[in-house]
């Protein structure tokens, strides 16, 4: 697919996402109110109740095509129907963790109360995993050669462990009961990949590879966000220990694959991170009250990142922090994501750092 029509230059976009991948070139993601709308659509109202708007397919979907219609796409920027229903952390629905819609977010209910009762977690194509897949595929159906569709964002390893079981309960077992907690950890691997090819024939071949939602990823082959935000709570050791065997295998059965580094007090884990030869490159997200990701405050962080061998995305970056960020680290594996006020400011920061797509 060389174009979307909501996406003149999608073949540019395409290959600079090669090119980031392969720690080579700049992706630049520039977004923008647009200034006509690439079609013109009544906006839809949401439904009152907040526990069925966010698992009310059409409702979602409705509003999702809205919003893309309504945007200008710079760089790497596509437009990317959202398939985050029901918030974060799929891959736990399918698992048996019980919902509760609290827009913007989702709160979990833990279901193993006992590690000592046998329970295999098990990928299971239930009532939320048959949600997904109808929005899955009422996105394709009315796509029509303007956007693409992803894969919602799953979440695994000890984050998805933590929703079935109760953060703190969890942190009791990685001392009282580590060899339970690793062997949770391996089933939710095997269910990550279960629930990854169950939808595989569905998604792959988007924009001429796939697309993971969240963080706005394409590539051509099989590719995700992989993240372990528990890791906050534990140390490098348990790290290494719980954490890194699996995914590590996660990242080698990926053909791409981003980490998202959540926090500073995630960061003593990167060496760790920058040793997964499989792993492709690391997000950064300042936690709430700290600069954004285009403060030369992480700028640092950034070269540390590409000394190791990983390509860069950095969120939140302002216009204005763009090219002293690329002056400040190199353009080759960054991936700067960054929205304007205006199409004309987009497009202008666009000329400036010279991105080859349409003027």
């Amino acid at each position: 697919m060389s174009a979307l029509h909501w996406k003149p230059d999608w073949a540019a976009a395409q290959r600079a996402f090669c090119a980031w991948w392969e720690h080579r070139g700049l992706a630049l993601q520039v977004t923008a109110p647009k200034d006509e709308p690439w079609e013109v659509m009544s906006e839809p109202g949401w439904i009152a109740d907040p526990q069925v708007r966010w698992i009310d397919v059409n409702n979602w979907a409705e509003h999702s095509i809205y919003r893309m219609s309504r945007q200008f796409f710079g760089g790497v920027a596509f437009p990317n129907f959202n398939t985050l229903i029901g918030g974060p952390g799929s891959l736990g629905l399918f698992l048996g963790a019980i919902g509760h819609p609290a827009p913007p977010t989702m709160w979990y209910e833990p279901i193993i109360t006992d590690p000592a009762v046998p329970m295999s977690l098990q990928f299971r194509q239930n009532e939320s995993w048959r949600l997904h897949t109808e929005l899955l595929k009422v996105g394709l159906c009315q796509a029509d050669g303007r956007y693409l569709v992803g894969y919602p964002d799953l979440i695994e390893n000890m984050d998805t462990l933590a929703q079935l079981r109760d953060p703190q309960l969890l942190l009791v077992d990685i001392l009282e009961r580590p060899d339970w907690v690793k062997e949770k950890i391996w089933e939710i691997n095997d269910a990550f990949f279960a629930a990854y090819d169950a939808w595989w024939p569905l998604l792959n071949g988007q924009g001429g590879g796939a697309v993971f939602t969240a963080f706005d990823l394409w590539a051509p082959g099989k590719v995700a966000k992989v993240q372990c935000d528990f890791s906050c709570m534990i140390s490098s050791d348990m790290f290494r220990e719980f954490v890194v065997p699996a995914l590590t295998a996660q990242c080698a059965w990926l053909d791409y694959s981003m980490y998202h580094l959540d926090g500073t007090n995630a960061v003593h884990h990167l060496d760790a991170l920058l040793e997964i030869e499989a792993l492709d490159a690391i997000e950064w997200t300042p936690q709430s009250g700290l600069p954004g990701g285009g403060s030369p405050q992480w700028y640092d962080l950034y070269r540390r990142i590409k000394a190791g061998g990983k390509s860069v995305q950095a969120i939140g970056v302002k216009p204005s922090e763009v090219l002293p960020l690329l002056d400040a680290v190199g353009s080759e594996g960054m991936y700067v994501m960054c929205a304007c006020p205006t199409e004309q400011q987009a497009r202008d920061l666009l000329r400036r750092v010279g991105w080859e797509g349409e003027p």
